[in-house]
């Protein structure tokens, strides 16, 4: 398999909508059926939501022609809901957002047959690379314990524990990773 990954940005969502809902219908077949917080309708809204954003880019990975995952994500703005459902008391800097500090991967997914050969590191690589903010964050449910560790193996690192203020909502570790400066 050889990888390519093309990048997206907001005034290109109509052209990738339907391909990442689609994947993402996939991916998540078995929570969607048992899990309300995974529904295909809340995850097209808050897709929407996301890529309207500043900032937003978005990874896809294709093996020839055939989309194999992605990873997207945006600016935090300032005074980002982000950190509000954060539990665990931490310094009121860290989670200060200035609308250029800190860029959320949102969403990284890799469809099955792709899985365990690298490509989501590749992804995330991908994504994060020529990111300008000082640092990313991401939020990895704590009933995975698998992601978070291969997350912490990439550089990651937990801050807290955080649940969004979304209806059925998990329990998330929210974790930061610093970007190089460019």
């Amino acid at each position: 398999m050889t990888l390519t990954v093309r990048h997206y940005t907001t005034d290109q969502v109509p052209e990738v909508r339907s391909t990442l809902l689609e994947v993402y219908a996939e991916v998540y077949a078995d929570d969607i059926a048992s899990d309300p917080f995974a529904g295909v309708d809340r995850f097209a809204g808050g897709l929407d939501g996301w890529s309207g954003r500043p900032g937003w880019s978005c990874a896809i990975g294709y093996d020839d022609e055939q989309v194999v995952g992605y990873a997207y994500g945006a600016v935090l703005p300032p005074n980002a809901r982000w950190w509000g459902g954060l539990l665990t008391e931490v310094d009121e800097d860290l989670v200060r957002e200035t609308g250029t500090r800190t860029y959320a991967l949102s969403e990284l997914m890799v469809r099955v047959p792709w899985r365990k050969t690298g490509t989501s590191r590749q992804l995330h690589d991908a994504l994060l690379a020529e990111r300008a903010e000082e640092r990313a964050t991401l939020l990895v449910r704590q009933s995975h314990p698998k992601v978070h560790a291969l997350y912490e193996s990439w550089g990651w690192r937990t801050i807290g524990d955080l649940r969004p203020r979304i209806e059925h909502a998990p329990l998330m570790h929210a974790m930061l990773l610093d970007l190089p400066q460019h």
